[in-house]
């Protein structure tokens, strides 16, 4: 056989490997590997080959969809065709009125059609080496805090606006972690209309209520300033 032979061959055969069946979801079996993988070995631990073996493809496939595993985290977390901007979007087409519990209900429905699962991989990398902010809380930062509560905040048309979205977003998370984290009896029992039927006038107080404390001078330019990373 010749080298060229030989070549071709072994291209074959990477591409064998690489390769799943015409119609299967490449991408998706990818990031439901993923998610599955980071679940049970954390991000630390996980590397882009377990992956792989996990999703019955070659690695040189997985590096054409994600440059990386901290890419590949970050996919794996937010739902796939999410569109921060529509979110937004969406959330004030009504204007205030109501907007706490459309925040809720948009927040729990990201996250709750896997029952929790993607948050919960992303909890599980909040804290990186050395105490450091791992990458769950960078997405959930990036995304989350600035694309869709920092966007959010800009229209609320107050000048504490991003301090009441920061009350919003403390009770939103807090909610997530205690249904699909801690599993707070009866809390994570109770469906996604019981829970905006309860939580959704709290939130709706953070964004039109009174904040009944004193702001210290400065207080209201420092925490509508963009932070330095």
């Amino acid at each position: 056989m010749s080298s060229a032979s030989e070549a071709d061959e072994a291209v074959e055969v990477v591409r064998r490997r690489g390769r799943r069946p015409v119609g299967q979801d490449t991408r998706g079996v990818i990031l439901e590997a993923a998610r599955v993988e980071f679940a049970e070995r954390g991000f630390a631990a996980a590397s882009v080959r377990a992956v792989a073996r996990r999703a019955g493809v070659d690695p040189a496939l997985v590096r054409q969809y994600f440059a990386d595993k901290g890419e590949l985290y970050a996919a794996g977390l937010i739902p796939q065709g999410t569109d921060p901007e529509q979110l937004v979007d969406r959330l004030v087409a009504g204007g205030v009125d109501g907007l706490g519990e459309r925040v809720l209900r948009t927040v729990l429905g990201l996250w709750e059609v896997d029952g929790g699962e993607r948050f919960r991989v992303a909890v599980g990398g909040l804290v990186g080496d050395a105490g450091a902010p791992g990458p769950g809380a960078r997405v959930l930062s990036e995304f989350l805090g600035r694309r869709v509560f920092g966007r959010v905040a800009t229209h609320l048309g107050d000048p504490v606006g991003a301090l009441r979205m920061s009350l919003v977003a403390s009770q939103v998370v807090g909610v997530l972690v205690a249904r699909h984290v801690l599993r707070v009896a009866p809390l994570a029992a109770l469906s996604v209309d019981e829970v905006v039927a309860l939580v959704g006038p709290t939130l709706q107080g953070y964004l039109t209520g009174d904040l009944a404390f004193p702001l210290r001078a400065g207080a209201i330019e420092e925490q509508n300033s963009p932070h330095e990373e």
